[in-house]
This record gives structure tokens, sequence and C-alpha cells, in this order.
């Protein structure tokens, strides 16, 4: 039987945004959509695994975003401890999805093979493709690699009983998504495959990516993955901490519990 597992969702960082900015071609209704940064976390009974690791205030304010709090320190609250972390997985390497890393120092770091070679290849000599992604961050998982601290992937995997790795591509040649059982089912963190609910609902590409029909493929993909379109989680949608109910009162608009059902988004709206 697959083990089940207490699935999180940190918000860290916030920045305003318009809809046109968050779609491929604008929106011609466009207005206020603004964008949160989350990292996640799944628990189970013998093992834990951390998707993600955020960013800094020293990034944040670099790239004007809105800084609330450590995502790395916000684990402990949920019963993680950073340094006895044994299992980061990192959907990307945009700086938004791998900052932090040197805060897990026992952890080796899952990454799909393609990822490193995008990030390290020629696309990063390139303003459009290298933008989103911090070069010190892109060295420090290249000294992670001769550490021995890196488990590549090329493909789907499954990391273990009820939670696997499956390779999307899209938005960086080496995204992945990541598909966890729990106690309401089969829940697929989107991750950057589809930034916002409405990316993937209305075939709506977001404009950072390097395939677009990967994009859109990966869409369909994520459908078959989860459970039922209530088991797919964007990446960066307000919507997320407005649906699922708060790990706490006190986390309250910093933690979600998404091994919990949704109230409807119009409840949240």
């Amino acid at each position: 039987m697959d083990a089940s597992y207490q699935l999180f969702a940190i918000r860290f960082a916030t920045m305003e945004r318009s809809a046109a900015e968050n779609f491929l071609g604008g929106d011609p209704h466009n207005g206020p959509m603004p964008m949160d940064y989350f990292v996640w976390a799944a628990i189970g009974d013998k093992h834990a695994y951390v998707i993600d690791t955020g960013y800094n205030a020293a990034v944040a304010a670099k790239r004007g975003r809105t800084f609330l709090r450590c995502p790395v320190q916000t684990l402990r609250e949920i019963g993680l401890d950073p340094a006895a972390q044994t299992d980061v997985i990192l959907t990307h390497m945009h700086y938004d999805h791998v900052g932090n890393f040197n805060l897990f120092p026992n952890a080796r770091f899952h990454l799909q093979d393609s990822e490193m070679a995008f990030a390290t290849g020629r696309h990063m000599s390139r303003s459009a493709t290298a933008a989103a992604y911090e070069v010190e961050d892109v060295v420090g998982m290249v000294r992670a690699v001769f550490g021995g601290r890196v488990k590549f992937h090329a493909g789907d995997v499954e990391l273990g009983a009820g939670l696997s790795l499956h390779h999307l591509g899209g938005h960086t040649m080496g995204l992945q998504a990541v598909r966890v059982k729990t106690a309401r089912g089969w829940v697929v963190l989107a991750s950057d495959a589809s930034h916002y609910f409405a990316n993937m609902e209305q075939g709506r590409p977001f404009p950072i990516l390097c395939d677009v029909g990967q994009v859109l493929d990966g869409y369909e993909r994520l459908a078959t993955l989860a459970d039922s379109p209530d088991h797919i989680v964007p990446g960066h949608d307000p919507l997320v901490r407005k649906i699922y109910p708060p790990a706490s009162e006190r986390l309250r608009d910093i933690v979600v519990r998404l091994d919990a059902a949704p109230v409807s988004r119009a409840q949240g709206s």
C-alpha cells in the first residue's frame, strides 16, 4: 500500500503584478493579478521531502519582491529541521526555487539531467533565458554535484512509496512536477508548469518559457497525474493560500495544508 503524506505549501514572498504580465501575449482584460512565492513539504510517517527552497531577503530586494519570512526557517514550525533534512527536490533552478539550498547542509538534491544542462549551457548566454537564474545559485549547485550531493534523474521516477517526479519541461528544459499521495488522494505540485490556475485551465501559458508546445502538453499531463482538477496545485497563485486551510491559526496566510480538501475558488476569491 502506498505511503500517505501530509502536504504543506509555505508562502514566503509576494509581489504586485498585472494580468497582462502573467499570460503569453498579454491579457485584454488587464487588471491586478499578484504573485505569491511558495516552497512545499511532504511529511510521511517514515520520511519527509522538501520541494524547492525559495530565495532570501537579499535576492528579494534585488528583484523587487516583498519578502515575508525565510521559508527554510518556517519548516521548523511544521516539524522539519533543515539541518537534518536528507532529501530536497528542486523542480527547476530558477532563482525562486533553488535559492537557500545552502541552508540544507546534509541534503541531497533531486534534479533533472536536462535542467542542469539547460542552466549551464549555451542558453545562459542569452538574457531572455538567463534572467530567471541567479549565477551564484547555479555555481553552487555545480559545486554540490562535485560534492556528490546531487541525484540526477532522466525523466519520471518514483522516489519513494507515494511520491514521484515527472519531467514536463516547457517552462525550463528540466522542469519537473511532484506527485504526492495524501489522505485525499493523489495531489500534483505543478510548480511552474502552471503558475496560476488560469494558465492551465485557459490554455494560456505564463510568458517565461523555453517551449510553448511542451507547456501546453504539460497541462494535459498534469490532469492525468492528479485525481481531479482540485488535486493540482499551481506554483504561484495567491488563491492557494485562500482555498486551503491554514496549518494553524498562527501560520494563517503563511502555511496551508494541501492534503486537506480546498473550498471552492469562488469562496476563496
